[in-house]
């Protein structure tokens, strides 16, 4: 969940367009940054972390800027890589490997990961069929190799994909495991290219993001 909006398909470059909601609060809303340092966070998240795409405004200030009157300083790790399907983040992944270290590095205790990946998943009948299983497999993983057996896990519904989309939106829904819940972004608007999500409809995700968060995760 890089965030891509703002991003025009012509140029491939952010239009530079920072909603309200999404605003920068350099004395409460840090970042990880790409050398493990901790920096104020501002859009685009995951410059310099996603390296492989050009970045824009994604979700996560907007949930910043949501909980940050009832938790007070947050700390965002962005760990983001656009393109990948569930199977680019089993253990041992490159993908997988970097988040795991960057959780870590951030020191204290993860309060919960958000997770909106899978519309490389609906490509093919073959990866939508085994999603479920592959995305339980990756959560369990995560909360092992973090120490926290309970993370919270906030995962998105995709709004947007190809043939098998249906197949891996149910599986989204479907994940049996504890303290995970699922928001729908089914509805937002898109982008021209009906693939990433709008800048208002990242700012939107991000506001129910955090609403699940503090609805389900703050106590």
């Amino acid at each position: 969940m890089s965030g891509r909006g703002g991003v025009h398909n012509k140029h491939k470059q952010w239009d530079g367009v920072v909603p309200l909601d999404s605003a920068a609060d350099p004395s409460r809303i840090f970042r990880l940054g790409p050398h493990l340092y901790w920096e104020a966070a501002r859009e685009p998240l995951h410059q310099g972390i996603d390296a492989n795409r050009s970045c824009g405004v994604g979700p996560g200030m907007s949930f910043a800027n949501g909980i940050k009157e009832s938790v007070g300083v947050v700390g965002l790790v962005p760990c983001a890589v656009a393109g990948t399907a569930v199977k680019d983040w089993a253990r041992g992944t490159a993908a997988y490997d970097s988040m795991v270290r960057r959780a870590k590095a951030a020191g204290g205790e993860v309060k919960a990961l958000l997770w909106y990946q899978g519309e490389k998943d609906t490509f093919t009948e073959e990866d939508a069929n085994v999603y479920k299983e592959s995305s339980e497999r990756f959560i369990v993983g995560v909360r092992q190799d973090l120490g926290l057996p309970s993370l919270p896990v906030i995962l998105v519904a995709i709004a947007s994909g190809r043939g098998y989309l249906e197949k891996v939106r149910h599986a989204q829904k479907e994940i049996n495991l504890p303290n995970v819940v699922c928001v729908d972004a089914m509805g937002l608007p898109l982008q021209e290219d009906n693939l990433h999500l709008t800048t208002e409809a990242q700012v939107e995700l991000g506001r129910m993001l955090a609403d699940a968060y503090l609805t389900h995760f703050l106590g």
